[in-house]
């Protein structure tokens, strides 16, 4: 961390999860090994390879959204502005005319109004041009998410979206991360939504071969680091963060949850889909987020591993790991959430960033379901099946993401 920057805190959460739809419920998930992952039920999947996914179940927007909005609003957008929602009643923040062009709103997300997308094309080539709905470009565009919470709670200092694929809930954090330091705002919203388990969704990451295809038994098919995965599961939901700088959070009496103290991001400038290999523009972005919050590798508690359960991923990033640590690599605890919420691509970041914060607050690491087979290439410790009771004091969250994204932030218990 350069000198002179402001310090940078978290004190909101807010997670609209495949495996619950609150913060609490999110974690009570975590901890106890809750598996997301079902058949699909938000369309006729009966056609395609994959038939299977981690949807966000039983979410009753009352309370949050008013009825025009569910209607008007694509789905990823819905859980982006309940997220942030969750985080401000979380933060305690109180946002007026005095203070709001000194908050700002950034919500990644790798695909956006998919569903609003695939729904008009179908009215355009079965009906008619005029029938196509004038919400289609609000309700489709990735930004939506960001401009409907900025909206939702009054928030007009910075503003922006972030579309790297799978790691542009942890690039808008990392962003906000930057306008706090930098003491262009006070606080920020921020994190990642994602709603893309459609029928174009599923097919196009089932016809690049991404996805499992495991249908005779779904539940088991997200297994990151294990010899016998075959793909990822495609997940839905949102998570976003509060972020204050450190006076500001103290100057209110705020309650802070943690400190974000490092941000490292990379491309690999390799290839589309596949990561470089050896993981080399993972490594760098972890080195890179270390560095930045003058961090030691042996200060490193816990991993919250980008940990896709593709045979790709999971082996790159263990050697990204290794190449960062060394021989101590092989002693800090190692997991992967997916395997319980599926891959919610954009907003992965933004869930497992809350999954960090929560693991140093109640001092538990959630665990990596699924393991049952070693990989000789995947051999460090994942803290397999069953979450581990550790307070972690400094904790790191990789993100890698189509077109060669990589992601690392770095999270501090307050002492």
């Amino acid at each position: 961390m350069v000198e002179g920057l402001h310090r940078v805190v978290v004190t909101g959460l807010g997670a609209i999860t495949p495996i619950g739809n609150t913060v609490q419920e999110y974690w009570n998930g975590l901890k106890s090994s809750r598996n997301g992952v079902a058949a699909i039920t938000l369309f006729d999947a009966s056609a395609h390879a994959c038939r299977f996914a981690a949807e966000v179940k039983d979410l009753d927007p009352k309370g949050f959204l008013e009825p025009k909005e569910s209607k008007r609003w694509d789905r990823f957008s819905k859980f982006g502005v309940i997220a942030a929602k969750q985080a401000l009643i979380d933060s305690g923040l109180t946002i007026n005319e005095s203070n709001s062009q000194r908050i700002g709103v950034i919500i990644g997300s790798g695909v956006g109004g998919l569903l609003t997308m695939e729904t008009q094309a179908h009215v355009l080539a079965e009906r008619s041009p005029s029938r196509v709905s004038p919400f289609t470009v609000p309700m489709m565009i990735p930004n939506m998410a960001t401009g409907l919470a900025a909206i939702a709670i009054g928030a007009k200092g910075p503003s922006s979206a972030v579309a790297t694929a799978c790691a542009a809930g942890s690039n808008a954090i990392g962003d906000a991360f930057r306008i706090l330091q930098l003491g262009k705002a006070d606080a920020m919203f921020c994190g990642g939504a994602e709603a893309s388990i459609t029928p174009l969704g599923v097919a196009g990451f089932a016809s690049a071969k991404a996805l499992s295809f495991r249908n005779d038994d779904p539940s088991t098919a997200s297994r990151p680091f294990d010899a016998n995965r075959d793909g990822f599961v495609i997940g839905e939901g949102a998570g976003v963060l509060v972020l204050e700088t450190l006076e500001h959070a103290q100057s209110r009496g705020a309650s802070i949850h943690a400190e974000i103290v490092g941000y490292g991001t990379t491309c690999d400038a390799h290839h589309i889909t596949s990561p470089s290999p050896g993981g080399i523009g993972g490594a760098e972005a972890i080195r890179l987020a270390l560095e930045d919050g003058k961090i030691s590798t042996d200060s490193v508690d816990y991993i919250n591993a980008h940990g896709t359960s593709t045979p790709a991923n999971d082996s790159n990033e263990t050697s990204a790991i290794k190449s960062i640590f060394g021989n101590r690599a092989h002693q800090i605890p190692v997991s992967s959430t997916k395997s319980m919420t599926g891959h919610l691509l954009g907003g992965s970041g933004g869930i497992e960033a809350v999954a960090c914060v929560l693991a140093m607050k109640h001092g538990m690491l959630p665990p990596t379901i699924n393991y049952e087979n070693p990989d000789p290439n995947c051999d460090l410790d994942y803290i397999p099946n069953t979450a581990r009771e550790q307070k972690p004091n400094l904790v790191i969250s990789n993100s890698f993401g189509f077109g060669g994204h990589n992601v690392c932030l770095a999270f501090k218990r307050m002492l």
